[in-house]
């Protein structure tokens, strides 16, 4: 495909973020509404699109992604749960963010407005077109959509869903567009006059091979790399079940737990327990010399181990001998996306959270909880391990920017220079957030 069809596709999308930012909260939520409702009203459509998907990729992808393929009806419904979730959060757009008078009768405001127009890229997981869609609609942005080739059956059913809700509430189809091929996103991301932000979903090769082709601002996030520390003061019960959440929960999902650290002087008590749990439930343990030590049995983990994300019922076991080891160890293997640890000692608690450098970093909680929905956002468009913009899950507040409204009553900046310059009162007034 050239370049200019998709330069076509950016212009409308520019023109339909344009008419969004623009359009009353009450119809964007009615879209979303409308969006959750024809979800389930589809629901045999979009399965049987799906299953085409699935014969066609069995065998061909890892486990891991086969598993994030997979529509069912359980699917749907959270899919439609998010959507409307989403529809009752608070209009973003618009919110005062500053109310200043520099002087009287020249009053300053800074106000929420949408980035513009997104192009994200996603793999294996055809719901992250539904959360992307529904954030996007919420906030005013248009947004290029280009999934995995493996799910382009779904994909195109969910994406035909979304067009007729934009048809159905009088909104431009350009608002939500799907990209074809490969060929597609290499033409977007040489558009950095049209395209605002560049959101990757999938493998840390992804993430960099986009990074490394665009001079677009790109926000996506490494290897999820998550560990959970088990401290000398955790609860056994506890750690046991944390673990067993978050490394089983949901394996292939990017905060699932791919390391666990234990203190040195609680791992007569934690290892063999935990060993045993997790052993007879399918999870393949790695663990250092002195964790074979400890339970006999348990594989070799190698340096590797310590920077591989399985995505699978994989874990590696590492015993450190405080927490000072522990953090020195996350700082230097960590992937920058969650961290937990378990424990029962405050001041070892507020340490881990004060000094540990990730976009979540949890205490007495499972990793899994790094999620947008989970954190009230209605859905994210993905993870950002980065620092600038937005980090962690990315819902609605990281799809905006801003804007100042100066409005005056004849000022000059004349008259505020030299030696009989006029001061400036800057003066907050009523209605800063």
């Amino acid at each position: 495909m050239s370049a200019q069809p998709i330069r076509a596709q950016a212009v409308a999308a520019r023109a339909a973020t344009r008419r969004l930012a623009t359009t009353p909260s009450a119809t964007r939520n009615h879209l979303l509404e409308t969006l959750a409702t024809n979800l389930l009203r589809d629901e045999a459509v979009i399965i049987e699109a799906n299953a085409k998907d699935l014969t066609e990729s069995q065998g061909s992808i890892s486990p891991s992604a086969f598993q994030r393929l997979k529509l069912d009806a359980a699917k749907l419904r959270d899919m439609a749960a998010g959507v409307r979730a989403v529809a009752t959060l608070p209009d973003p757009l618009n919110v005062v963010q500053l109310h200043r008078e520099l002087d009287a009768g020249l009053e300053l405001s800074r106000v929420s407005c949408p980035l513009g127009v997104l192009g994200v890229v996603f793999e294996s997981r055809p719901d992250a077109l539904i959360q992307i869609s529904a954030l996007a609609l919420k906030s005013g942005n248009a947004v290029l959509l280009k999934g995995g080739r493996e799910a382009r059956h779904s994909n195109a059913a969910l994406l035909a869903v979304v067009q007729e809700a934009l048809r159905a509430c009088g909104q431009p189809e350009a608002a939500v567009q799907g990209l074809e091929d490969r060929e597609s996103v290499e033409a977007l991301l040489g558009l950095s006059d049209l395209v605002d932000l560049i959101i990757p979903r999938g493998s840390n090769a992804l993430v960099q091979y986009i990074q490394a082709s665009t001079r677009i601002p790109v926000l996506g996030h490494a290897e999820g790399i998550c560990h959970v520390y088990l401290d000398a003061a955790a609860d056994t019960a506890m750690a046991l079940a944390l673990v067993r959440d978050a490394k089983l929960q949901y394996p292939s999902a990017c905060n699932a737990a791919e390391t666990v650290l234990v203190h040195a002087a609680a791992a007569p008590r934690l290892l063999p327990a935990l060993a045993a749990d997790l052993a007879g439930r399918g999870v393949e343990l790695r663990g250092c010399e002195r964790c074979r030590a400890l339970v006999p049995g348990l594989g070799t983990a190698t340096e590797a181990d310590w920077d591989t994300e399985y995505g699978e019922p994989i874990l590696a076991l590492k015993i450190v001998e405080d927490l000072d080891a522990a953090l020195a160890h996350i700082a230097a293997h960590g992937s920058g996306h969650t961290e937990a640890i378990v424990t029962e000692d405050p001041a070892a608690a507020a340490r881990f959270l004060a000094e540990v450098d990730a976009a979540g970093v949890f205490h007495n909680a499972s990793t899994r909880f790094a999620d947008g929905f989970r954190y009230g956002f209605g859905a994210e468009v993905g993870i950002s391990t980065g620092r600038i913009h937005a980090r962690g899950p990315v819902g609605l507040e990281g799809l905006l920017s801003h804007r100042y409204l100066l409005r005056g009553t004849g000022q000059r900046v004349e008259d505020y220079s030299g030696p009989a310059a006029r001061p400036f009162t800057h003066r907050d007034l009523a209605g800063n957030s």
